[in-house]
């Protein structure tokens, strides 16, 4: 009963001390959580504003809103009367540990975060990368999302992408047709070449400037090839070359040309008679 006695004296002194500090803590927890959404709002609005690509905006202002709060978790249980020293060096070193153990992870996000700065490519790309190719489809924290050419679906770590090579078809607003054009060792030059010309400058969508390029590349085992370089917008490309290539065999047809095929001779010569 002393002992009760004793305590329910010491209640008011407890709730004077304690009582303050709780309330304290309380105030600065949620005035720290307000302002983490607000600095979470900030970063966003400011990296939009300059264009950022809104996977690295919206992370970056994510990670705003983690480091506000933490230090306001920090800060509550400082007031409250926890030793946060000891926390902070917990947290230290289980942050180390979870790093060590997602290598591979964190160089994709380094490497995602690199990918939406300098943009080697973008949304709506045709990219040739990582060992795959596809249409950018999106471009996250930790994989690039690609969508190939027969609707498949094809996720790439950010880290096979940017540490191979990069070709980007659609970066360029025009782009340039290599055909290759073989015709029989028999047929007029001067006439295929001019009739090759004539098919170029008959079709809309080659572009007279860069000009295109016409001419005798190979002297084959099998045929007489031709180089066919127009230029075209990057996206009639593929349009450009199914109707090029129509219309070359079938002028060449009309107009009594060959196009050989790989062919062998065979000469057998009789054995003598023993």
């Amino acid at each position: 009963m002393d002992n009760i006695e004793e305590l329910m004296k010491q209640v008011p002194e407890l709730v004077a001390v304690y009582g303050l500090k709780i309330i304290l803590a309380l105030v600065i927890f949620f005035v720290g959580k307000y302002f983490s959404g607000v600095a979470k709002k900030i970063t966003e609005r400011l990296l939009n504003n300059r264009k950022v690509d809104k996977t690295v905006s919206t992370f970056v202002a994510n990670m705003a809103w983690a480091v506000v709060f933490t230090f306001t978790v920090i800060a509550t249980l400082g007031q409250v009367g926890i030793q946060t020293a000891s926390l902070v060096a917990v947290l230290g070193a289980a942050g180390l540990a979870v790093g060590l153990a997602l290598q591979g992870s964190l160089s994709n996000f380094a490497a995602g975060v690199l990918l939406v700065m300098f943009r080697p490519c973008r949304v709506g790309d045709y990219i040739e990368a990582g060992g795959v190719a596809g249409i950018v489809d999106e471009i996250t924290i930790f994989a690039t999302r690609l969508k190939s050419p027969d609707n498949k679906v094809i996720t790439v770590p950010n880290s096979s992408i940017m540490n191979g090579s990069i070709v980007n078809y659609s970066m360029m607003d025009k782009r340039r047709l290599d055909l290759t054009i073989g015709v029989s060792y028999d047929a007029d030059i001067r006439k295929t070449k001019q009739l090759l010309c004539d098919i170029l400058e008959s079709n809309d969508k080659v572009l007279k400037d860069p000009a295109y390029t016409v001419g005798l590349a190979a002297l084959g085992d099998s045929s007489v090839n031709f180089v066919v370089r127009p230029w075209v917008n990057a996206a009639d490309y593929w349009p450009t070359h199914f109707e090029l290539m129509e219309q070359i065999k079938l002028a060449l047809d009309e107009n009594g040309i060959g196009i050989p095929y790989p062919q062998m001779d065979v000469h057998i010569k009789e054995m003598p008679a023993k």
